[in-house]
């Protein structure tokens, strides 16, 4: 790996929007294991691989993150940290667009997307204040505190949950506006309490209540949202 050690404070000049998104995205893929391949990476920022691992190189250098051919990236203490601090940006913004301004949930990702590398850290303190130091954006996602810790989430897939087993929506990983409205057409929001009825064999359909309103949702779909079980809450 790198051995060029984490530096508290990078340059500005390495705070620009490609950076912040590389850095983000690095600390979303890692989130489902543990090195990030620059493949997967270039899928996620729709670039090419050369250009990934360009920037990689770029980054290892300034001790954002570890990066070795062939075995991945991961980031250090200070990536992650820049990563957080992005992902807390775009979370808020999106619980803001969504209280004050009255967006819907489908028309906030693309939105705070393009705010969150100009706002200053003064300006997201002020929102997180003014919505009561929220610590879920609209579609439950996470939302890192100031110091970069996350509220501890005990989650099942809608895919996993067991026949008659009830459980109450948090978070909704899909993240495409059409997705989003269909779900939210569905009325599976978070919040909303349901009931596994019926999974239809050969990973087909999944049969629901939603807040007892009969659902069927398909498999790919289920896996995209999130419960907690009684006694998980």
């Amino acid at each position: 790996m790198n051995d060029v050690p984490p530096k508290d404070n990078p340059p500005d000049t390495l705070r620009t929007k490609a950076v912040e998104d590389f850095l983000k995205a690095v600390y979303l893929l890692q989130r489902q294991g543990d090195a990030v391949s620059t493949s997967a990476l270039a899928g996620e920022l729709k670039i090419q691989s050369p250009s990934v691992t360009e920037m990689a190189k770029k980054l290892a250098e300034h001790g954002l993150l570890e990066y070795e051919r062939y075995r991945g990236l991961r980031l250090t203490e200070t990536g992650q940290q820049i990563a957080l601090e992005v992902i807390r940006r775009h979370r808020l913004l999106e619980m803001y667009l969504v209280d004050a301004l009255g967006y819907s949930w489908d028309q906030v990702h693309e939105e705070a997307e393009r705010l969150e590398h100009v706002i200053s850290r003064q300006f997201v303190d002020r929102i997180a204040a003014a919505l009561g130091d929220p610590d879920h954006d609209p579609h439950g996602d996470p939302i890192p505190a100031a110091d970069g810790s996350l509220p501890d989430q005990n989650l099942t897939s809608l895919a996993d949950l067991p026949l008659h087993q009830t459980g109450q929506i948090r978070r909704i990983t899909a993240q495409s506006p059409e997705a989003l409205r269909y779900l939210g057409q569905l009325g599976l929001i978070p919040g909303a309490q349901v009931i596994v009825t019926a999974h239809d064999p050969f990973d087909g359909p999944v049969h629901l209540l939603v807040d007892n309103t009969p659902v069927v949702v398909g498999a790919e779909m289920a896996r995209h949202i999130l419960l907690t079980l009684p006694g998980q809450e």
